[in-house]
């Protein structure tokens, strides 16, 4: 990690959960991190939660990855403000359990869920792109993934009312948009990376289903788990680049 020591780093979805964990790990290495969230101030409460040197490090911006205006504003901010951008995780994303895809009155939870968890991945990796690409930096994209975005199980009757509605569509969207980065980032020649990051079940604020007690009996991931992960890939010298982390906990299927 020491040659990414006062580079930026642009950390989406930074108010919570896994976001949260990798926006402070990352300014704990001497990272120079903008959380963006809607939310923002949970992620300038973050602050407190890291050691002295490090708070001057977080920065706290509120823009809605749903929105392509707020997104492009928020990067021309950094660059203006910090000089660009040479790492950005695309951490943001939502979900819903209750709405099945083929229920009425679904419309905005689809929109949402699309627009956050793909959209939003399209337009901020654009954006951070762009800035590598004007100043010829060798940088490096992450995407926190799922599982999901792999393989859809069967969901037990013992769920009841549990759906995946469109969000493994999404994250399918997100493995594709990997290697079609990859491969773009290769034919420019620069030394872009881009890793996707796909975890099992975590314990997070994305929903009740997620919650410490719904997982009490579950076995699960934590945030801290899948930000060690983003430190790893980080830290690989700049000849390898890990396209795919898939995370699963242990005595899980």
């Amino acid at each position: 990690m020491d040659r990414w020591v006062n580079k930026v780093a642009v950390v989406t979805g930074a108010s919570s959960g896994i976001g949260a964990e990798i926006a402070k790990d990352l300014a704990k290495a001497g990272m120079i991190v903008v959380g963006l969230a809607r939310r923002v101030e949970r992620v300038e409460s973050l602050r407190q939660e890291l050691p002295e040197s490090a708070r001057k490090l977080l920065h706290a911006v509120k823009c809605d990855v749903t929105s392509e205006e707020e997104i492009v504003k928020t990067f021309e901010w950094i660059e203006k403000t910090l000089g660009g951008v040479d790492v950005l995780i695309n951490n943001a994303g939502i979900g819903s359990i209750d709405k099945k895809l083929v229920d009425s009155g679904n419309s905005d939870l689809i929109k949402n869920t699309v627009n956050t968890n793909l959209l939003g991945v399209v337009f901020c990796t654009r954006e951070a792109f762009q800035s590598m690409k004007k100043r010829s930096v060798p940088g490096h994209i992450v995407n926190i993934n799922s599982v999901l975005g792999h393989s859809i199980p069967m969901i037990p009757k013992e769920f009841g009312t549990f759906n995946f509605n469109v969000y493994p569509a999404t994250k399918f969207g997100v493995t594709a948009l990997t290697e079609t980065y990859r491969q773009e980032f290769f034919r420019e020649r620069f030394g872009v990376k881009i890793t996707s990051i796909s975890p099992g079940t975590v314990q997070t604020e994305i929903g009740p289903a997620f919650s410490e007690k719904a997982l009490k009996n579950i076995p699960h991931l934590m945030p801290k788990d899948i930000s060690e992960a983003v430190l790893y890939t980080l830290g690989t010298p700049p000849h390898v680049n890990v396209q795919e982390l898939l995370i699963r906990p242990t005595c899980s299927l």
